[in-house]
């Protein structure tokens, strides 16, 4: 049985870090796309910030662009988000979810098989 547990969020100052991380089990971690989502209240879940099965290729929403940073650790199945500059337009709850077909990188919540119960991240001002 897949299982992606997400750890990491907590209560941030604006301006502050916070480093997300998820641990997968029940898959073959390297042949899995993994990508970060996030929703916030009252909106859709969306794209954040996604890392192919090697490591070597990542994509980022426009609104992660030069803060965030995606990656992953192979050996111990596990996928990073690294939050830097946070503003209070990035709380919500982040979900990390693993898409299979792990030659492509893509960005639609539809395309990922697996995904985690979420952490909440909280950003005041």
């Amino acid at each position: 049985q897949v299982q992606l547990v997400e750890s990491g969020g907590g209560l941030v100052q604006a301006g502050g870090s916070l480093r997300l991380s998820c641990a997968a089990s029940g898959l073959a971690f390297s042949n899995y796309v993994m990508g970060w989502f996030r929703q916030a209240p009252g909106k859709e879940r969306e794209f954040v910030a996604v890392i192919s099965g090697r490591g070597k290729t990542t994509y980022y929403a426009d609104s992660a662009k030069g803060r965030f940073t995606i990656s992953r650790d192979n050996a111990k199945n596990t996928v990073y988000l690294q939050m830097n500059s946070l503003a209070p337009e990035d709380t919500a709850i982040y979900y990390c979810a693993a898409d299979r077909n792990f030659g492509v990188v893509r960005t639609t919540t539809s395309s990922y098989e697996h995904w985690g119960q979420g952490t909440q991240v909280t950003v005041f001002s």
